[in-house]
């Protein structure tokens, strides 16, 4: 049968446990088990689609279209679990689902409630994912113990664990240890009223991970497994990791985590091959290059609103053995106070996707500043469309040129609305989403990343290049360098001429791992650090002979 993983977490909320859940599944896949993901999400939005980056951070796109949370970001990054949309299940999704049934009459005339209805739903979703070809679920439960919203979550797992019988399931409850300065120690209590929470609705933590800034003492150790009624060696330090997330599941295999886990559930301990994990991590301390990239974008300040870029810019950097300086620029702070003073001496510009007009101009400004002084540049989804309203205004010669977004009226739309976008009026999950296929040119820099004129890449957009203006921009020594396969929609514009200049369409980024980084990211990187040697060099060579 198939083995059930359930991460929880407590005390606060950010501890990390999509990071944590999807180090249990590296590890556990690198032990040659099956690995499934999922994340339950307590609110009530039906997806995150139409949430602001500010709420939620990054919506996260799987290949079947879905618009999901960006956890599922990590267990991509992390594992090779295949993920669709039974993957992510919001509490919008579960009720919808009920009701749906109860409009049908599949209820059989009987009151709807939330026990056993809701939660029977919430069951049949983790069963979902089981099967003959999957060794192990892991099921993470959005929110904290304690929260009203993640309640008929957690009751609908503890009544799981009296389905398929408690040798089946394991509970994870991930916790915060704080550290109190005034009192010069580590304090437990949180972490006991947490697990207390979990208790009195009929959860048994059988591990607790125990997030912290300082390490815990055996004694520490001691006290929570006795409050908490787990074994000592089930109470797993998880330090904060001031250099990389990818340290993590080092430090839970440190702590025997993963151990446990095959033991308690009686699963086959293979070996555990962890090099290539050993390998990233020596090229994340030992950078041979320093080289800065200019993220420009609307929600520059908010990390998690473009967490997949930053975590594959940090990809393509390992692939070169550069360690990857960001610098985020507000769009909007490009247009108070312009390009020169803010992007002066970044070896990279990167802009982008988002929606909305606000910060428009100091995106293309930034694009016409990359151009002019060539400095890679790479434009997604949004950025690839102001890149295209840039070349349109500035060497093309069509000075009101914009996208029908943002100006209804402009007399030159380079960026129109998709035709299929036309008739649409809902806005959550009706966008051009998903896996799409792409043809590309063999004479492009695409093509050279890539090493085939055939991809597929996930999209989330209504807005396309207007092939009215294809000729024009072709005519200025523009390249479409990929197209859909029948040819009717712009995927790729690069600018040959240019050291790097690659605008897509698509989000890249999505498919992007630690071990291995997304071709056009590893081309963009490795321009930029092309870039930022040929200046050491021609700064070499104007130094001044040191005197004798």
């Amino acid at each position: 049968m198939t083995k059930h993983i359930f991460v929880t977490g407590g005390v606060v909320s950010s501890l990390g446990k999509g990071l944590t859940s999807a180090s249990i599944g590296m590890l556990l896949e690198q032990r040659g088990l099956r690995v499934r993901m999922q994340k339950l999400d307590p609110y009530i939005n039906v997806d995150p689609g139409t949430m602001s980056p500010y709420q939620h951070g990054e919506v996260y796109v799987l290949d079947d279209g879905s618009e999901t949370d960006l956890d599922l970001g990590h267990y991509e990054r992390f594992t090779n679990s295949p993920l669709t949309r039974d993957a992510n299940y919001t509490t919008g999704q579960i009720y919808l689902s009920v009701i749906n049934k109860e409009r049908r009459g599949e209820f059989l005339g009987k009151t709807v409630q939330v026990i056993p209805h809701i939660t029977d739903e919430i069951k049949s979703v983790i069963h979902k994912l089981a099967g003959e070809d999957v060794d192990v679920v892991i099921t993470e439960i959005g929110g904290t113990v304690g929260d009203i919203e993640s309640q008929p979550f957690l009751e609908a797992i503890r009544q799981f664990s009296l389905d398929v019988g408690k040798e089946n399931c394991l509970y994870i409850h991930l916790t915060l240890v704080p550290y109190l300065k005034a009192a010069g120690e580590l304090k437990t209590k949180p972490t006991q009223h947490s697990v207390r929470e979990l208790r009195q609705i009929g959860i048994q933590p059988d591990v607790l991970i125990c997030r912290t800034e300082r390490s815990l003492s055996h004694a520490d150790r001691e006290k929570i497994a006795l409050f908490c009624n787990v074994p000592i060696e089930a109470v797993i330090e998880e330090k904060d990791k001031t250099f990389s997330i990818y340290e993590v599941p080092i430090s839970l295999v440190e702590n025997g985590l993963d151990e446990q886990i095959c033991r308690k559930l009686d699963l086959p301990l293979g070996d555990l091959d962890l090099d290539d994990w050993h390998d990233l991590l020596h090229r994340l301390r030992n950078p041979e290059h320093e080289i800065s990239i200019a993220v420009v974008g609307k929600y520059a300040e908010h990390s998690d609103a473009y967490k997949s870029i930053y975590e594959a810019l940090d990809h393509a950097g390992i692939a070169h053995r550069s360690q990857i300086r960001i610098q985020r620029i507000q769009s909007e702070a490009i247009e108070k106070e312009g390009p020169e003073r803010l992007l002066a001496g970044v070896d990279g510009l990167l802009v982008p996707g988002g929606f909305g007009e606000r910060g428009i101009e100091g995106k293309v400004e930034a694009i016409r500043f990359a151009r002019e002084r060539n400095i890679p540049f790479f434009g997604i989804c949004l950025g690839m469309q102001c890149a295209v309203i840039e070349f349109a205004r500035n060497v093309v010669g069509l000075t009101d040129a914009h996208s029908t977004e943002f100006n209804k009226d402009t007399p030159h739309p380079v960026i129109c609305l998709l035709d299929e976008q036309k008739t649409i009026t809902d806005k959550g999950g009706t966008m051009r989403l998903g896996a799409h296929d792409a043809k590309l040119e063999p004479d492009s820099r695409s093509f050279d990343c890539y090493q085939s004129d055939e991809i597929s890449e996930r999209h989330r957009h209504r807005y396309e290049f207007n092939n009215v203006y294809r000729q024009q921009f072709e005519a200025h020594d523009a390249q479409i360098a990929a197209t859909s396969p029948d040819g009717t929609l712009v995927e790729i514009v690069e600018l040959p001429d240019h050291p790097w200049f690659v605008a897509v369409q698509f989000h890249p980024e999505f498919k992007s791992k630690p071990t291995r980084p997304q071709p056009l990211f590893a081309g963009f990187i490795g321009a930029a650090v092309e870039r930022r040697v040929e200046r050491g060099e021609r700064a070499a060579e104007l130094e001044p002979p040191k005197a004798h």
